[in-house]
């Protein structure tokens, strides 16, 4: 037999009943779980617990709190799979450590020399980009690397796309997103840093 240990009023917990746990109103608030945990009878509060202050709450960032980065990354002799999973990383913002996935926390990205991206393994001639026009017998499809010598800016902007959310949201990030097909751009005004991406590199 135990011996009832009264919770302190500070805590914010129901006062416990005559009973030799302490029960509570219902069985799935907080004492019904520290019970649980202590193989007390169902609804009921342990003997003893520890109180150490408030509970910490999740942390949500705000849109007014984000401070977005620019960066800029050449894509010349990069593979394009390897460049877009970055590249998607970075817009949606899940190199932060304040990342929410329902909030867009990511940062601005400029690619530039989009047409120097590498397809490896055969895609530029068995990988296709679809488009229908809405009526019937419509479908079309352009292979990759038609598509990579007539608007390589689609090529990369479309890799990016299927990686990021559906919806709302994922048009959000991919506005963040300016792709050009040379080494120029129009961006100079935001001071993009450089982006090193190695790893993207195909291996020789």
């Amino acid at each position: 037999m135990g011996t009832r240990v009264e919770l302190p009023e500070k805590a914010g917990y129901p006062a416990a009943c005559g009973c030799r746990w302490g029960r509570m109103p219902g069985a799935h608030g907080l004492r019904g779980r520290l019970a649980r945990a202590h193989g007390a009878p169902l609804g009921c509060c342990p003997v003893s617990t520890t109180f150490r202050g408030p509970l910490l709450r999740t942390y949500t960032p705000r849109a007014g709190d984000i401070e977005r980065a620019w960066h800029l990354v050449d894509a010349d002799g990069l593979v394009l799979g390897r460049l877009a999973t970055e590249v998607a990383r970075r817009l949606r913002g899940k190199h932060r450590p304040t990342f929410a996935p329902h909030i867009d926390t990511g940062d601005h990205v400029v690619v530039v020399n989009a047409a120097k991206v590498v397809l490896t393994a055969g895609k530029g001639d068995e990988k296709f980009a679809y488009r229908h026009s809405g009526y019937p017998g419509g479908l079309k499809k352009t292979s990759y690397a038609e598509l990579l010598e007539r608007s390589p800016e689609e090529l990369v902007r479309r890799a990016v796309r299927g990686m990021l959310p559906k919806g709302t949201l994922g048009r959000q990030q991919l506005a963040k997103l300016k792709v050009y097909a040379g080494p120029e751009h129009p961006h100079g005004a935001q001071n993009p840093e450089p982006l090193e991406l190695p790893f993207a590199r195909r291996a020789s």
